[in-house]
């Protein structure tokens, strides 16, 4: 029997604080699990490896991507340019990008 976490327990773990919000739900997007506000998707995780993905700004993503902390998120090949992967596993990181993406996302519905 192996005591290896699933690859997305990192993901729910930074997500608990998020899921208080009632305005914030669980749901799936392509198959990831993810999180949703208010209906929209705003950050998802990689069920495969655990990699966070947020939705953010343009501009920001590439700021990441070219920091070299960030991966353009392209499932199937097709690049979504305002999604990031992220893989480094830290809580501090992962909880300000995800508080980011809520934001972006509640931002857009006006």
């Amino acid at each position: 029997m192996s005591t290896q976490e699933p690859p997305t327990e990192f993901f729910w773990n930074v997500a608990k604080p998020f899921l208080k919000a009632r305005t914030v739900k669980k749901a799936t997007m392509m198959g990831f699990p993810c999180l949703r506000v208010q209906g929209e998707f705003f950050a998802s995780c990689d069920h495969r490896n655990g990699d966070l993905i947020a939705k953010l700004p343009r501009d920001r993503v590439s700021a990441l991507i070219e920091s070299g902390q960030g991966h353009p998120f392209s499932p199937a090949g097709r690049v979504f340019r305002e999604w990031v992967l992220v893989s480094d596993r830290s809580e501090k990181t992962w909880e300000s990008l995800m508080t980011e993406a809520k934001a972006f996302v509640l931002s857009q519905r006006k």
